[in-house]
């Protein structure tokens, strides 16, 4: 098989969808691989490297495209990506179909088999694929948002951990899966005061014993939710439905719970955000205020480390990725149930049904 490494092209976006080694080893079961010129830089991996472990470098990402016979790369399409992508085609990548309902209508038109990292789903419940990001981008939201803390940034003027004298901040982490536990044990060494608010008393019960003694585990309930806003200084979203829209667990009328100056970071925002107030925002313009309530909603926020993004993010699709090229995507997915859930789109037809209840469309 021909497997195509596009330069990634959205804002800010500097990952890559495969480093070099893993590059190594599709060309070592036999395969060809072409990779966009500079798709490497962004995440310090030059054109060399690629080459010298048996990849072709192509000028553009037009030639990538038109070349491969299956797209391995990080996020979703964009606009000027769609019309590259041709009938029977894989993308393997990041989607959140249930989001963007103008990249569903796309992907539909261009007839594509779109596998999504997202809803790989181990037999035990686990996303292997979506939790080397989520620990990034968990690990990224409490030092985002102690960074927008600061007066000059629009937030209250407060230092996570505080000072002799001078009692911490107080961290509340919405959902106690990777992120959140992620965001929580780093704003816990930060020194910070930290809630984490789950629906399931089992996690709550596990997290009570392995978090750090400045993380207490609150059930989340609209009245505790209510309740802990109220004087919290960062409250990271972290909650997610695979392959479905986020719930909103907090509304624009409990902004005005807050203090002004309280930071929300929406790291829920690629499948449509769990702050109502949220829109997705850019590295470059990276916070927005509404109501005086400071609101970060980055949706690739792993791509502003790319290079631990990157080679976090290839040692958990290589294998998936080998395996659909050894075997075709049929057959791959007919061996490993796990994979077989991240097919979200087939030939024009939609496969997930979260995907097709959200966009009242219809399911294959």
């Amino acid at each position: 098989m021909k497997i195509g490494i596009p330069k990634e092209i959205k804002n800010n976006e500097n990952r890559v969808g495969m480093t070099p080694s893993g590059v190594a080893e599709l060309v070592k079961h036999g395969h060809q691989v072409v990779v966009q010129h500079t798709a490497g830089e962004g995440s310090g991996f030059a054109d060399e490297e690629y080459v010298a472990v048996g990849a072709e470098i192509l000028p553009a990402i037009e030639d990538v495209y038109a070349a491969a016979d299956m797209i391995v790369k990080v996020k979703e399409p964009i606009e000027p990506e769609y019309p590259l992508i041709r009938e029977g085609q894989v993308v393997f990548t990041y989607f959140h179909f249930a989001s963007d309902k103008e990249l569903t209508l796309a992907m539909i038109e261009r007839k594509a088999i779109c596998i999504a990292y997202e809803t790989v789903q181990t037999a035990d419940g686990r996303l292997p694929l979506l939790i080397p990001m989520s620990e990034v981008a968990g690990r990224m939201a409490t030092i985002n948002g102690a960074y927008y803390l600061q007066k000059t940034k629009g937030g209250k003027g407060k230092l996570l951990c505080g000072v002799p004298g001078v009692p911490p901040a107080k961290v509340v982490v919405l959902g106690g899966g990777i992120v959140g536990q992620a965001a929580a044990r780093v704003a816990a060494g930060m020194g910070a005061d930290v809630k984490i608010m789950d629906i399931s008393l089992p996690l709550l019960r596990q997290l009570s014993i392995e978090m750090p003694a400045n993380v207490t585990t609150v059930y989340s309930s609209r009245h505790n939710i209510e309740k802990e806003i109220k004087d919290a200084d960062i409250i990271v979203g972290s909650v997610l439905i695979p392959g479905d829209k986020a719930p909103h667990l907090i509304t624009r009328d409990m902004l005005k719970l807050m203090e002004p100056g309280t930071v929300l970071v929406d790291v829920a925002i690629d499948q449509g955000g769990c702050f109502e107030t949220s829109h997705p925002t850019t590295h470059s313009e990276p916070t927005y205020e509404v109501d005086g309530i400071v609101h970060y909603a980055v949706a690739n926020i792993p791509g502003a480390v790319p290079n631990t993004s990157t080679i976090a993010l290839t040692n958990a699709t290589l294998k998936y990725a080998v395996a659909l090229a050894d075997k075709g995507w049929k057959k791959a997915c007919d061996d490993d149930p796990a994979l077989a859930k991240g097919v979200n789109m087939v030939e024009g037809k939609i496969t997930f049904p979260a995907i097709a209840e959200v966009w009242g469309l219809h399911l294959l």
